[in-house]
């Protein structure tokens, strides 16, 4: 291309000698100019690779560009295990870097998801030479929504993300062997196929053989084997670290990704440690950044592609970047350092912190499917459904990276409704608008048969026509219940209450007047999460199931609530 050079496979040894390699994209001229890097284990030369910032367009604002296939895929040499060993190859190629012919000796880092993390990992060492980074709908605490949620098991993106990881991996295995080659992608492809219909539901979960083919067994088997302890994922773990991060940090991510909650506490840690950070959070799934999502329009502006009708998100990294990597003072930092998207009125705001202030609204559970401010009376039967782990509520929308059977987003939850395992409770239509920003919990009073259970809870916003989208929603596995606290995971007594805290995450949204507040409880939301058995064995060899007998209690005693962080 005139005015642009490109160099496939460039390669950069790591401290242990593996060669990785990258695609370089030089501006016309002879530089210096700040380097623009990202890692990522989704095929530098596939369409990934050049999805969160072009580098060509990048080229012609001057900067250079390195697109690097992390250790193990596709062209870089070495081992692929998960997350392992992402920080010191990131700290390695960034010295690399920084030091390649035309480079300005800074560098800064971009990607989303995976190659999200890629750059946490590496800026929590503090590279001297990193000097900004655009970390994109990533995590921070694997044991909120990367691998578990809860305590419960984030299967439907485990089994759906190792699986298209096997691609690759089968490349690698039958390279010298067409034949061969052909019949393991056969049977990678027949094995996604069948994930959503026959896949998840296979038991035990520690012995699903498609994993083993497509070479993520090992690492499932990791996951499913923890039950929840944070001391079995070191690499992966963030949180509790952005004190040893020193590049200044563009985040953003989306309320229907899977990343929302982590998105946003990176946000709060990185002010917190006295870090420079901004925050953008759109109206986004972890797949799609565009108008519509799931089935509610938001309007023209709400897309990646034109954020506020006024830039694209490629623009305003590269104008983050053109800030810190070439002191080019563009008025960023004068202003606001967080721009949201406030759902149901369908605007962007710019805001001075996240969250805003707010107040909590209690609204109470009650017999008869009410939901209100009103305090519960001392007496007031309880609600009462059962929970069949052979017949669980299916996943519809939410905040979701699964097999594409189960698109992410705001879905009509009219047929999980339906359902007699699912309670919901309503409020009576609004008189007013009712802003909404902030963390939502659901606190539960409930009791089970079982010795181990599951307890999850869903918040919707219910249109005049009767229409009920799912906002934001979280489960709770009963023997976790007091993981707030680091007690240690414990049965529970059947038939004796309980006060569980689901964390439903965040969201920012306007119920409007007219609209109505609606609470779903039940105790499945399957494939999306592992399907507690009820019988109290570790989950990873389980096969038995049982039924469970689930009540809710509402009384003065007991009261079941919804709080809301009502924006003022």
């Amino acid at each position: 291309m005139r005015g642009l050079q490109v160099e496939l496979d460039v390669p950069a040894t790591m401290r242990d000698g593996t060669v990785l390699r990258a695609n370089v994209y030089r501006p016309a001229g002879d530089g210096p100019w700040p380097v623009l890097l990202t890692r990522l284990p989704y095929g530098k030369d596939l369409a990934l690779g050049t999805s969160s910032l072009d580098p060509v367009q990048a080229a012609r604002r001057g900067f250079m560009v390195v697109v690097q296939d992390t250790r193990g895929r596709f062209t870089s040499d070495g081992d692929w295990y998960p997350m392992v060993n992402e920080a010191l190859d990131g700290v390695d190629t960034i010295a690399w870097a920084a030091g390649l012919p035309g480079s300005n000796g800074r560098v800064g880092m971009y990607g989303a998801s995976y190659f999200g993390f890629t750059q946490w990992s590496a800026a929590v060492h503090a590279p001297p030479a990193l000097k900004a980074m655009a970390p994109f709908i990533t995590w921070s605490e694997p044991l909120n929504g990367l691998f578990f949620r809860g305590g419960a098991i984030e299967l439907g993106t485990a089994w759906s993300w190792n699986l298209n990881m096997g691609l690759d991996v089968a490349v690698r295995r039958h390279r010298d062997d067409r034949p061969a080659l052909g019949r393991a992608l056969h049977t990678l492809a027949g094995d996604l196929d069948r994930l959503a219909t026959e896949g998840y539901r296979s038991l035990p979960l520690e012995d699903f053989e498609p994993l083993a083919r497509a070479g993520g067994h090992d690492h499932f088997q990791r996951v499913a084997r923890a039950d929840n302890d944070a001391s079995q994922f070191p690499e992966p773990r963030i949180a509790g670290l952005y004190d040893r991060v020193q590049a200044p940090a563009y985040i953003a991510g989306g309320w229907y990704d899977i990343f929302s909650q982590d998105t946003l506490d990176a946000y709060r840690a990185m002010r917190a440690a006295g870090k420079e950070a901004k925050l953008v959070m759109g109206p986004w799934t972890h797949g799609t950044q565009r108008d519509p999502v799931g089935e509610l329009t938001y309007g023209f502006g709400a897309s990646l592609a034109f954020i506020d009708l006024r830039a694209d998100f490629q623009t305003m990294q590269l104008r983050w970047f053109d800030h810190w990597l070439r002191d080019n003072d563009t008025g960023l930092l004068a202003e606001p350092p967080v721009k949201v998207f406030q759902m149901g009125a369908n605007r962007w705001l710019e805001l001075s912190d996240w969250p805003p202030p707010s107040a909590p609204l209690e609204l109470h559970l009650r017999a008869g499917g009410g939901l209100g401010q009103e305090v519960p009376p001392e007496s007031e039967p309880p609600d009462a459904y059962d929970y069949d782990p052979a017949d669980p509520v299916p996943t519809r929308g939410g905040a979701l990276l699964m097999a594409a059977a189960f698109p992410a987003g705001p879905f009509d939850q009219w047929r999980i409704e339906e359902r007699p395992d699912v309670l919901c409770y309503t409020s009576e239509p609004l008189g007013e608008d009712l802003a909404v920003a902030g963390q939502v919990a659901v606190r539960l009073w409930a009791a089970s048969s079982a010795p181990d259970t599951d307890f999850v809870a869903r918040l919707c916003d219910v249109h005049p026509d009767g229409r009920s989208f799912n906002l934001t929603d979280g489960i709770l596995r009963a023997r976790h219940r007091c993981m707030r606290t680091g007690e240690p995971p414990s049965p529970i007594t059947p038939g004796r209450p309980y006060e569980y805290e689901i964390d439903l995450w965040s969201t920012c949204h306007v119920f409007r007047a007219g609209h109505r507040v609606r609470v779903q409880v039940t105790s499945s939301n399957f494939p999306r999460w592992d399907r507690n058995l009820n019988t109290g064995e570790p989950p990873a060899g389980a096969t038995r199931m049982e039924v469970a007998h689930q009540t809710v209690f509402h009384d003065r005693d007991r009261p079941s609530r919804l709080v809301l962080p009502v924006q003022r």
